[in-house]
């Protein structure tokens, strides 16, 4: 019996292997060129939506607390900062004596006041050592404590919500109104400062400022500058410029103010710029 020859081992040519090395880099040129632009372009959108996505938080925040801030409280010493007293709610007080209830406290606006009640609830409940806040017509009144008292007790109204006592008082004298506002003893005055953002970019292609929400005391003079924002709290950082301007007397009635907020963010060069503008009510 005559045995079988070999068969031909399969593979591939030089030639073929060649070929094939050609064919790849061919496809791979072609994929870096008309590919690449499409990946940057998503990673360049991504950036920007997530620029947009922090500055659109950050300015929503500054345009809550400048809308609920004390009327007439915003001071800006420059426009890469602005200053305001946060409240955190407000209420109705008395003004006049209960002529059917007996024992009412009312606000007497022409002696020094150590109590007065309040009709309304505040959304918050007043706590020792809060501030009340009546009839703030200028924005140093509210810092200086013209018109500030700080509680020092908590109790029930006779006929209203709550009866306030606070340290002695000389409120402004002829108040016609009948609100007032809670200021937290934590949260005094609030600054927002925009630093070291000049319009220029570090060699990563980033801003290079950080906007910083500082919490202080209150100080009685107004602000010649723009304070130092170490030991705030960073809202943003990789700010590359910012811009914030408050108009006190917007309108017929001159009776509320306009604040303008820009805020540019930069990262690995691309860019998000948004303006907000919040109305405030400067009737106290």
């Amino acid at each position: 019996m005559m045995a079988r020859p070999p068969r031909p081992q399969s593979g591939f040519t030089l030639v073929e292997l060649i070929l094939v090395i050609v064919i790849g880099a061919v496809l791979a040129a072609t994929l870096a060129v008309f590919l690449r632009p499409a990946v940057d372009s998503w990673l360049s959108m991504r950036t920007r939506a997530e620029l947009s996505y922090q500055a659109t938080g950050v300015l929503r925040r500054m345009r809550d607390e400048v809308r609920t801030a004390v009327p007439n409280s915003i001071r800006t010493p420059g426009p890469q900062c602005v200053e305001l007293v946060p409240t955190l709610a407000g209420a109705r007080l008395r003004r006049a004596e209960d002529t059917e209830v007996a024992g009412t406290q009312p606000l007497d606006t022409s002696t020094t006041t150590t109590q007065f009640d309040v009709l309304t609830p505040f959304a918050v409940t007043p706590a020792i050592g809060d501030y009340v806040v009546i009839d703030n017509q200028n924005p140093g009144d509210v810092y200086s404590g013209a018109n500030r008292a700080r509680i020092t007790a908590v109790g029930a109204a006779t006929a209203g919500a709550l009866r306030l006592t606070v340290d002695p008082t000389d409120f402004p004298p002829g108040y016609q109104g009948n609100r007032v506002v809670l200021v937290s003893a934590a949260r005094r005055s609030v600054f927002y400062v925009c630093e070291g953002a000049d319009g220029t970019l570090d060699a990563a292609g980033n801003g290079k400022g950080m906007l910083t929400r500082l919490t202080r005391d209150f100080v009685a003079s107004y602000p010649a500058t723009c304070p130092s924002a170490g030991g705030g709290d960073v809202l943003a950082t990789g700010v590359r410029s910012c811009r914030f301007v408050y108009d006190p007397s917007q309108g017929a009635t001159q009776q509320s103010g306009f604040v303008s907020m820009q805020v540019t963010l930069t990262r690995s060069g691309e860019s998000a710029s948004l303006v907000v503008g919040a109305h405030v009510s400067n009737v106290p």
